[in-house]
């Protein structure tokens, strides 16, 4: 099949994909190509500061009235927007599949990922409490409030192209925030099919104008947001580059911002492990999106007892891997994302066996039928320890594999990298789990046991330590970052009473 056959058929799928749901394109110079084979999906209009300063102004409108409306209103917006992406679960989910590559079950996975936020949202509308506290003064009442923050702006990266904003977007929504989101300029048509879906859900149910915005731009649009003083919080995702470079622009202006950013997740497999498990988890954690996860498994420390094994185990499965277009049956490895992605990865390869390393896979395939597309095998790569390369974060589907003798030393490789995002532990052994979640233990936010680091319910906060940026996300009480807090004192007795026992009466003139 030629390139332009291809470039046809796509363009065409995701244009009625986004038909379906009332996404208008504006039409443009910037381009817009799936990675599944090179091809043209679209040519899109982008935005500059100028629409940023628009949009923030529409957006401190909106929120003046959305801020008023009581939260379990505002739940209702949010419930509607779930009903929208039920609707459209396979054209939303098809689209991103188109945009970023990835296979069908996980871009099903991430649209219903949007909808299970909703729900989230939904009941805790109706439970953003605040707190009674014991004044120590007579006939004083110590609470503390829960206020609306103000305008949020989201930044969002390329692998999780809807389901981070969700993240957000719902979040904010019930807690009376309004929303300007900026989609990676790698995936902007899953953020447009997803807006115009929350823009169908806010016109049916009265909301005010301004309320959600999208910015379609490039680095420059990206920096108007944020160092935008009418924008109260900024969540970015991405890289800890872009974060550093997020957080101090935000905290030159005394504003809020929310990390999400790099991991470099280790896995423990210890003697006691279940290595048929630990094999499932591992092959979907290093191997599953093509290994471009901030969750995705990136280190392998075996025991020495169990090494060659599980070792001999994981290149089986990785001979075994369907690896190809993500649009058909049976494909488990879609594409990289672009061509920068692959030079990141054979550069890293490159550094792993300067160091010392054993690569088994890792070569690009599939080149004949895809020319302008880079599919990769998952490499395994033994180590001698956890060199330089092995502390980096490379975001393809490279593992790097070490022995060790004692726990306490995969715990502090497992700690010895800059990131901190997520964790796992496969054994048999209570003590040995309950020791990688104590404080001792996994330094990481996501600490996981006889399961994959990659992937998270949205019950639980999402994020990490270090370098991943200390942001939280999600479920739990994440709700909290999007709000502002007020502590109150009332008074009701008849004179003024000073905490800590302070006497400032003034004296009668004699």
């Amino acid at each position: 099949m030629s390139r332009g056959v291809l470039e046809s058929r796509y363009a065409q799928e995701a244009a009625q994909a986004l038909a379906s749901m009332e996404a208008s394109i504006p039409s443009g110079n910037a381009t817009v190509h799936s990675p599944i084979d090179g091809s043209l999906l679209a040519s899109i209009a982008t935005e500059g500061p100028r629409a940023v300063q628009l949009a923030v102004e529409k957006a401190k409108a909106g929120f003046a009235a959305w801020s008023r409306t009581p939260a379990p209103r505002r739940g209702e917006l949010v419930r509607r927007f779930g009903e929208e992406l039920r609707k459209h679960k396979t054209d939303l989910a098809h689209v991103i599949s188109l945009e970023v590559g990835k296979i069908a079950s996980e871009s099903l996975g991430e649209v219903q990922e949007m909808i299970d936020i909703c729900d989230f949202a939904i009941g805790l509308s109706r439970q953003l409490y605040g707190r009674t506290i014991a004044s120590e003064r007579a006939d004083h009442a110590l609470r503390e409030l829960w206020h609306p923050l103000g305008v949020v702006a989201v930044i969002t990266a390329f692998n999780f192209p809807g389901a981070v904003w969700a993240w957000n977007a719902a979040l904010a929504l019930i807690c009376g925030d309004a929303v300007i989101w900026k989609p990676s300029e790698k995936a902007p048509l899953t953020a447009l099919a997803s807006s115009a879906l929350l823009d169908r859900a806010a016109k049916a149910f009265g909301a005010p104008e301004g309320l959600h915005q999208i910015i379609v731009g490039d680095r420059e649009a990206g920096i108007a947001l944020v160092e935008n003083e009418g924008v109260a919080l900024v969540s970015a995702t991405g890289s800890t580059t872009m974060g550093r470079d997020v957080g101090t622009r935000v905290a030159r202006r005394f504003g809020r911002s929310l990390l999400e950013l790099g991991g470099n997740n280790a896995m423990i497999v210890t003697t006691t492990a279940d290595l048929d498990l630990a094999l499932q988890a591992i092959v979907f954690g290093a191997a599953g999106t093509a290994g471009q996860r901030c969750t995705t498994l990136r280190r392998l420390l075996i025991h020495e007892t169990v090494y060659e094994e599980l070792v001999d185990k994981i290149k089986s499965a990785y001979a075994r891997i369907s690896i190809g277009n993500p649009l058909e049956d049976g494909t488990l490895v879609g594409p990289l994302i672009d061509a920068r992605a692959f030079d990141r990865m054979t550069d890293a390869l490159t550094a792993a066996r300067r160091e010392g390393g054993i690569v088994f896979g890792g070569r690009r395939v599939l080149e004949d039928r895809f020319p302008h597309a880079f599919y990769v095998e998952p490499a395994l790569v033994e180590m001698p320890g956890q060199t330089e390369i092995v502390r980096q974060e490379t975001f393809a589907p490279i593992l790097y594999v070490t022995r060790y003798q004692e726990l306490r030393e995969a715990i502090e490789a497992n700690n010895g990298v800059r990131q901190g995002l997520s964790s796992a532990i496969v054994t048999r052994d209570l003590a040995e789990a309950e020791t990688f979640m104590s404080a001792q233990g996994s330094d990481c936010g996501i600490v996981n046991v006889n399961t994959s680091p990659s992937g998270a319910e949205i019950g639980g906060a999402f994020g990490g330590e270090k370098e991943t940026g200390g942001g939280r996300e999600s479920g739990s009480d994440c709700w909290k970052s999007y709000m502002r807090r007020v502590t109150t004192t009332v008074n009701y007795a008849s004179g003024l009473v000073l905490s800590q026992g302070v006497d400032f009466m003034l004296k009668a003139r004699e």
